[in-house]
């Protein structure tokens, strides 16, 4: 199965970032398809990975509105050393932890820009515990707590094609 997008398969993928929720009937109405051909191309993207899994993005300020607090910060974390297993091993225990929600590896500056959730101050210091102060490789780490979420998004920039003459619900 070829791995190039046309341009249904944008225009599917970028319906799909807008909103997921969508039944296989209004995704295909909003790509002008017929729902089999969505139907078609949306179970293509996901078996080719281009659709790695459809979540539910919470708002961290309706949470806290509801007595469910959350505590968000970026960390940039700098080792010491910066041998491929040592990276590896950091970026693998960093992954494990389910208060981190994103981990980059990033150059030049630090090593890993991680972005993490926990309940409280109590729970972050037992994060920095378990995960920073525990690798005796870890040099530095500047924390940033985030006091407002001015903008969240999760869409990828996609390339805009020419619509095929003829349609692309041909196939």
């Amino acid at each position: 199965m070829p791995s190039e997008l046309d341009s249904l398969d944008l225009r599917l993928l970028a319906q799909l970032q807008r909103d997921a929720s969508l039944s296989n009937l209004a995704l295909a109405e909003a790509v002008n398809v017929s729902p089999a051909t969505a139907h078609r191309r949306v179970s293509r993207l996901r078996s080719l990975g281009f659709i790695e899994r459809v979540v539910a993005l919470l708002s961290p300020q309706r949470l806290a509105d509801a007595g469910v607090p959350l505590l968000q910060a970026l960390l940039e974390v700098t080792l010491d050393v910066q041998a491929a297993e040592k990276l590896d091993a950091f970026e693998a225990r960093a992954l494990a932890d389910a208060a981190v929600q994103q981990c980059w590896r990033v150059s030049p500056g630090p090593d890993f820009m991680l972005v993490v959730a926990v309940r409280d101050m109590a729970a972050y210091q037992a994060l920095t515990a378990r995960l920073l102060s525990s690798d005796a490789n870890v040099r530095n780490v500047r924390a940033f707590f985030a006091i407002k979420r001015a903008r969240f998004g999760s869409e990828l920039p996609l390339p805009v094609r020419a619509h095929a003459q003829g349609g692309d619900d041909a196939e």
